[in-house]
This record gives structure tokens, C-alpha cells and sequence, in this order.
């Protein structure tokens, strides 16, 4: 039950923070929050992360259905798997269905959030990311108290 209140939770926040910013601001402009560090500038984004193979939306639906997929397939473990992992595969699971969701409706991934040294990005990525850090991390603790 925790990763699927987990995975709706940052699917509500990303699909959420994306409409404001379709709303409020038009593409291309940029609103300094700390100048010269912390930027909101929409883009839409027809690539993967740094715009990466730009243009192979189908490509991207279709990983992002396969690894789903999986994750359906293994709810069983994901439910029974500690509050760890429980969290990291519903921020997982969340993020990918929110850029899903612009990748159908868009073909683009809506992005905006800028820190100047990075290419701008956007909470679904963020809940990628941090999915996938919590999962390294929970792996690293179960190697370690194998090794003990």
C-alpha cells in the first residue's frame, strides 16, 4: 500500500507543478527565484535527460512501459520488501508515469527547474533520481550485513 500512495503522491505533485508552470509562464521565459543559482524556465524537452536521443518518443513510452511492466510483475515483492525499497519504486514508479504522461500528451517532457549548472529538469526526474539512489543505497546495506 506504501509504494502506491507513494507512486500517486509524486505523480499528483509532478503533473501538478508541471500545470502550474504551463499556466503561468510561456515557453522559453526564465523567473530568477536566487539569481545566478535557481531558475524556473520552462522548456519542453523531446529528449531524454539532457536532451538526450531527442525526438524518440515512442522509444522512451516503450522503456517506460517495459520497466511498469515490471514493476507490476513484482508488486508482490515490492509490497512484501521493506519501507525502503516500498518508497524508492513508488518515487520511481510516480516519476516515470508523470513524464509518461507528457511523453503521450506533449511528446515532450515539460521541464523547469534550473540551477544553471545542470540542464533543467523537473520533480519527476528529481523522484527518479532519488528512487534510484534509495534503492543503491538499500542494496549497499544488504551487501554489507552479508558480508558481516
Amino acid at each position: 500500500m506504501r509504494f502506491v500512495v507513494i507512486m500517486l503522491a509524486t505523480l499528483f505533485i509532478d503533473l501538478l507543478s508541471k500545470f502550474f508552470v504551463m499556466q503561468k509562464m510561456s515557453e522559453g521565459q526564465s523567473i530568477a527565484v536566487w539569481p545566478n543559482l535557481f531558475h524556473l524556465t520552462y522548456i519542453q524537452n523531446p529528449g531524454a535527460a539532457f536532451g538526450l536521443l531527442a525526438g524518440q518518443t515512442w522509444f522512451f513510452i516503450g522503456v517506460t512501459g517495459l520497466v511498469l511492466a515490471g514493476m507490476a510483475v513484482g508488486y508482490g515483492w515490492i509490497r512484501q520488501a521493506g519501507p525502503l525499497y516500498q518508497w524508492a519504486f513508488g518515487l520511481v514508479a510516480g516519476g516515470a508515469v508523470g513524464n509518461l504522461a507528457d511523453r503521450i500528451r506533449f511528446g515532450k517532457v515539460i521541464d523547469f527547474l534550473d540551477f544553471r549548472i545542470w540542464p533543467v529538469f523537473n520533480l519527476a526526474d528529481t523522484a527518479i533520481c532519488l528512487g534510484v539512489g534509495l534503492i543503491l543505497l538499500d542494496a549497499l546495506r544488504e551487501f554489507r550485513r552479508q558480508q558481516s
